[in-house]
C-alpha cells in the first residue's frame, strides 16, 4: 500500500551515517541523492533495495513528534542484525530483538531510536528457522 515515504533530519550526513549502517543488514542502501538544484541545496536521499522508497529530507524535523516505521526483514537473523548495527551506528535501544507475540504469533521485531527519536523497526513475520 505505501509507495514511498519521507522523515525531516537535522542532520543529513549524521542520519546518513546511521541508515547506512542499520539498513545494510536489511538489504538496503542509498539509492539516489536529489540534485542540489532541485532542492535548494536541502539536502535529500532515498533508500530501499530496488528503487528509493524511504526517503531523508534534511529540515528541522517536527517539535515532539517522533515517526514509527517498520520495515520488512527476510529472516529474524536480519532483524537481529539490523538492531545490532543500529545500535553501533547511535541509535537508542527501544526494544531488543524479540518476538512481539501480542501483535501475531510470529512477529520478531526490534525497536531503535534513530538519532532524531524516530522510533524505527525491523520486523520478521515468518515462523522461526524460515
Amino acid at each position: 500500500m505505501i509507495d514511498h515515504m519521507g522523515i525531516k533530519v537535522a542532520d543529513f550526513d549524521r542520519a546518513k551515517a546511521f541508515y547506512d549502517a542499520a539498513f545494510a543488514p536489511l538489504g538496503a542502501s542509498l539509492l539516489y541523492m536529489v540534485p542540489a538544484e532541485y532542492t535548494g541545496g536541502v539536502k535529500v536521499g532515498g533508500y530501499g533495495r530496488e528503487r528509493p522508497i524511504y526517503w531523508l529530507h534534511e529540515d528541522k524535523p517536527a517539535g515532539g513528534h517522533s515517526q514509527h516505521v517498520a520495515f520488512t526483514a527476510r529472516n529474524r537473523a536480519e532483524v537481529d542484525a539490523f538492531y545490532k548495527a543500529a545500535i553501533a551506528a547511535g541509535g537508542t535501544d527501544n526494544g531488543g530483538p524479540g518476538l512481539r507475540t501480542h501483535y501475531h504469533p510470529n512477529y520478531y521485531g526490534a525497536f531503535v531510536f534513530d538519532p532524531d527519536g524516530n522510533n524505527i523497526e525491523a520486523v520478521c513475520h515468518a515462523p522461526e528457522g524460515v
